[in-house]
């Protein structure tokens, strides 16, 4: 785990100091990211953790690239999160031994260190990737692979699952694959979007500006009948279009979908993604 000390000294009208933490975590005893009353969570346990290290009374509140759900998984997830830097600046090179003596073992800090001004895990970033993972064995998944890879019980033909997928990339509202929320927009821009087969495993490997609410695993449920024959690969077009729920379209289980990556502009260019983030898109 990397760590950086810091040569800054405080602004006086800022007495906190904010982290860039990234973080990977196995999700399936988490009932997500965020904060939830009676809970196990991972900003729980990381905000817990840090300040237990730094020795700060209260809660500190960890705000990440990417809200996971219940049960899903994470290698490439990045949070920041602002400390008093009295407290940093007297602990930062025992911070990361402390975190892997502190967190359990389903949730690790790979990197923590000062973010440059104007960071936001948020805001600040240009995209998000994740992987979703299934096996169509007529056995099921390895027992081993039994938390992360999803049981498909028809084979899947990823070239018909790839057809469907440019009608899909670019700036579209994703209306009919997201959780709908009041006052948010499901408009996103689809990047990238590949499946791939590796034996009996089928992975999807997606990218967007960012992802609404069930959005990926919603997209999963769409290509699975297309990808075993039961519809042809035009239908999603047909069904993003449509922009209303479609109940062949079935949200997949959340233990197959991992983030990983979180990409970021060079530093001078973090104000101007947030102006960008924080507008509401439009069509």
């Amino acid at each position: 785990m990397a760590t950086q000390r810091t040569t800054r000294r405080p602004d006086p009208a800022v007495p906190d100091l904010r982290l860039r933490l990234d973080i990977g975590y196995d999700g399936t005893e988490f009932a997500g990211w965020a904060r939830q009353p009676g809970e196990r969570t991972v900003q729980t346990e990381l905000s817990t953790a840090l300040a237990a290290i730094l020795h700060v009374d209260g809660h500190l509140y960890a705000t990440c690239a990417g809200r996971t759900d219940a049960g899903v998984h994470a290698r490439g997830q990045v949070a920041h999160v602002d400390v008093p830097f009295d407290k940093w600046h007297a602990v930062a090179r025992k911070v990361p031994f402390r975190l892997r003596g502190t967190l359990p073992p389903d949730i690790r800090v790979t990197a923590v260190r000062e973010a440059e001004p104007g960071f936001d895990a948020r805001y600040s970033a240009l995209s998000r990737r994740y992987s979703y993972t299934l096996c169509d064995s007529t056995n099921g998944p390895d027992p081993l692979a039994r938390m992360w890879a999803v049981r498909h019980p028809n084979t899947l033909d990823v070239d018909r699952m790839n057809a469907a997928v440019p009608q899909l990339l670019g700036l579209h509202d994703f209306a009919a694959f997201c959780k709908q929320a009041d006052g948010r927009t499901s408009i996103r821009t689809l990047l990238d979007a590949n499946w791939t087969r590796d034996g009996e495993i089928v992975t999807l490997s997606i990218t967007a500006d960012a992802f609404c609410h069930s959005m990926v695993r919603s997209l999963v449920g769409g290509f699975l009948p297309v990808g075993d024959g039961r519809r042809e690969p035009e239908w999603m077009g047909e069904v993003l279009h449509a922009g209303e729920r479609h109940n062949a379209a079935n949200v997949a289980p959340a233990q197959g979908l991992v983030l990983e990556e979180v990409v970021y502009p060079p530093a001078d260019q973090f104000l101007a993604r947030q102006a960008i983030t924080r507008a509401i898109r439009q069509l």
